[in-house]
């Protein structure tokens, strides 16, 4: 089926006058990146959805314009820019579509932040630079077949073999999977610690089956990392950290790159909504005169505008360093809730256009409903809040 691309029309909602308190270097980078959206992912993002196709022109174009790692320094080809610079990125980039932003996420916080923050000096000049261009894709291997929320129960492991290890296992639902060159992979040592290693495409035995028949997130490439007896070069082991202290941390780092990004999206319904509400006409006059459209379209820019205080606040507490995970737990829970309900409602606003790929709204509802998922479930994140608000750990 073929599509007319579509004219992207939107406007950003800023009921707050929230861009007062952006600097002008803020405002530059997201009309950047929002120009770069309404120019390359808006006239393709629903053809490739439909087809189910990762647009890999995008992954030189995001390096170009700087969205991989933009908080990594200039001196290993990241931005060196603040946090929320990056949100912003973030923002716009998921304005367009969850699956282009899972790529930037992944590719910087959970590929670029552990070898920066945890390599050694040889394996931040070999990889950051690379991946910071889009000449490289990464993937982060955590989540497994059997162990999804709970990582501490992960099976797979690497034994010493001399100069290098043996690494055996499973990863799954890992987004840019079928196109990385390269998968910072988190494995259990021999004596059961939880270290990173750098795996790269052609090792023999390492394997990247791509996942079909998604529902969701169609235009974001996902697929397994099989590991069958991969040899290893010691060297590509991260030796700053051990334990879940390091792909949880990449997870902190992600997931507040998301809280800004589910926003984005629901900017994208609200704005879609509100734009046809004023001009489909009903009973004889726009149905956005209508109370019950009245209604959502408030009860929509409400939300949006609460979340935009949130992650804006928490902006500046990462930039301080004084922002806790749970923080950032909350603001992801709470945008991917909001841009999810929000979603719901423009679909409805629309009425039958709203399933059609005319429109943006379909495709965003079914990207949030993995977004709501991944990198820490919605009951997750609500747990983890309620373990910071009152001690006790409702996980065991």
């Amino acid at each position: 089926m073929y599509m007319a691309a579509r004219t992207d029309l939107f406007q950003s909602p800023d009921y707050y006058q929230l861009d007062e308190l952006l600097t002008d270097e803020h405002k530059l980078i997201r009309e950047t990146v929002r120009s770069y959206v309404k120019k390359e992912i808006t006239p393709i993002i629903e053809q490739y959805a439909q087809r189910a196709e990762f647009p890999q022109q995008i992954v030189r174009q995001m390096g170009e314009l700087g969205c991989f790692g933009p908080t990594v320094p200039q001196e290993y080809g990241g931005g060196g820019l603040d946090y929320i610079s990056y949100g912003l990125m973030m923002q716009e980039l998921e304005r367009g579509d969850s699956g282009v932003r899972s790529t930037a996420s992944v590719q910087g916080s959970l590929v670029m932040f552990p070898i920066y923050a945890y390599g050694s000096e040889e394996q931040k000049q070999k990889y950051l630079p690379k991946l910071a261009g889009g000449e490289w894709l990464g993937c982060f291997g955590l989540t497994e077949p059997d162990h999804g929320s709970d990582p501490a129960g992960m099976l797979t492991n690497f034994k010493d073999a001399g100069d290098h290890v043996v690494l055996n296992g499973a990863k799954m639902w890992i987004s840019n999977a079928p196109f990385a060159q390269v998968a910072v992979v988190w494995a259990k040592d021999e004596q059961g610690e939880v270290r990173g290693i750098i795996v790269e495409r052609g090792m023999e035995g390492f394997t990247t089956p791509t996942t079909h028949d998604k529902w969701s997130l169609r235009a974001s490439a996902t697929g397994e990392l099989v590991f069958d007896n991969v040899k290893v070069p010691k060297e590509n082991i991260l030796p700053g950290v051990k334990g879940l202290k390091g792909p949880l941390s990449c997870l902190t780092k992600a997931r507040y790159g998301i809280a800004w990004g589910a926003l984005g999206a629901a900017m994208d319904c609200y704005d879609t909504a509100l734009r046809y509400a004023k001009e489909r006409v009903q009973f004889g006059k726009p149905i956005a005169g209508f109370q019950l459209q009245q209604k959502k379209l408030a009860e929509m820019i409400t939300e949006i505008t609460k979340g935009q205080l949130l992650v804006w606040r928490l902006g500046v507490l990462m930039n301080d360093n004084r922002a806790t995970p749970a923080q950032v737990s909350m603001a992801k829970r709470n945008s991917c809730e909001l841009a999810a309900q929000i979603a719901r409602d423009a679909r409805q606003v629309l009425g039958g256009m709203g399933i059609t790929g005319e429109y943006s709204i379909m495709r965003h509802m079914m990207n949030l409903e993995s977004v709501i998922t991944y990198e820490g479930t919605h009951d997750v994140h609500l747990l983890i809040t309620g373990m910071d608000i009152t001690g006790i750990n409702a996980f065991k």
